[in-house]
């Protein structure tokens, strides 16, 4: 086989193997999202106020204003978008952050089988989480908006699927306005998947799988269950070390929006007006049903990631 044939191989079955990741990232991300979109929703709410009740309502209380508004598919309003948004941005994530570590890994002069150093494992997860948000940051704000309000009957005031968003947002507020908030959910995304994916490749040295031999003589890999509990812990420390800063972008997303005032002119001004009139605990309303979610939600990321390359392998 020549040299030039020989390298055109060589890129197919890269290629082919890159699109095989991100199928399996996408498909794991839809799959979390799916399962923990009520937690997400009632979060949402609690993030941005838009409820229709005064003051801070507890989880349940939330959970019944959606049902009577919306009924019980209510739970799920902002899934579409979020799927739409989910898959390209899983996709991108778990597949860039498996290319940065490969990059990371030869440019670190770290040898194959070797653990890569906690500090790269930390920034090739936040170069994935900055690379994901770029790409697919306009569904985002989409799903904030739908999600972020509660509808109340015979009201305009709320949104109807992620295109009527995204058109009914360009049309009122102009292009540009798809892109609202974008700054604090880029500076939130490379931390938040820098300690999340930091932290499973943390626990995964501290606490190494036994390597057992099968009667085949291959050896076995490690169970499904390491990545369920590391994925977990990861995203629990994530959310709740970045929280703010999703608080945040939320507000930022959500003002001019149909019969929300703009009221922030920016990042910092956010924080500042938000701190000088209701303390620094109005940001983190809604981080106990956001641990909550995000236990299970990076716990079947990582393990649908995990079990969906095992049983894909030799497919692409």
């Amino acid at each position: 086989m020549s040299e030039s044939s020989s390298s055109e191989t060589g890129t197919m079955q890269q290629a082919a193997e890159l699109s095989r990741r991100m199928v399996c990232g996408g498909l794991a991300g839809m799959i979390a999202k799916t399962a923990t979109n009520p937690l997400e929703r009632i979060k949402m709410l609690s993030q941005t106020g838009e409820h229709g009740s005064k003051g801070k309502q507890s989880i349940a209380n939330l959970y019944r204003s959606i049902v009577r508004n919306e009924g019980i598919l209510g739970l799920w309003a902002g899934n579409g978008a979020n799927l739409l948004r989910v898959f390209p941005a899983k996709a991108v994530v778990f597949s860039s952050n498996d290319y940065y570590k490969k990059k990371l890994r030869i440019l670190s002069g770290t040898e194959a089988g070797q653990a890569l150093p906690n500090s790269l494992e930390f920034l090739g997860g936040g170069m994935a989480g900055m690379t994901a948000t770029l790409v697919t940051y306009p569904l985002d704000l989409a799903r904030g908006r739908i999600s972020g309000k509660l509808k109340v009957e015979g009201s305009s005031r709320h949104y109807n699927g992620i295109i009527h968003t995204v058109l009914a947002t360009v049309k009122e507020e102009g292009v540009k306005a798809l892109y609202k908030g974008v700054k604090p959910t880029v500076l939130g995304a490379m931390p938040y998947e820098g300690i999340k994916f930091g932290t499973v490749g943390l626990l995964e040295k501290t606490f190494p799988a036994q390597i057992n031999i099968g009667s085949d003589g291959k050896t076995e890999k490690p169970s499904i269950w390491r990545k369920l509990v590391f994925g977990g812990l990861g995203g629990v420390m994530a959310g709740i070390i970045t929280y703010p800063n999703d608080t945040i972008r939320r507000m930022l997303q959500l003002q001019g929006s149909r019969g929300t005032e703009t009221i922030y002119e920016g990042y910092f001004d956010c924080i500042k007006k938000v701190y000088a009139k209701h303390g620094i605990g109005r940001l983190y309303h809604g981080i106990g049903i956001n641990i909550v979610r995000m236990a299970p939600n990076t716990a079947v990321q990582f393990s649908s990631y995990e079990l969906l390359k095992r049983s894909t392998e030799g497919y692409f």
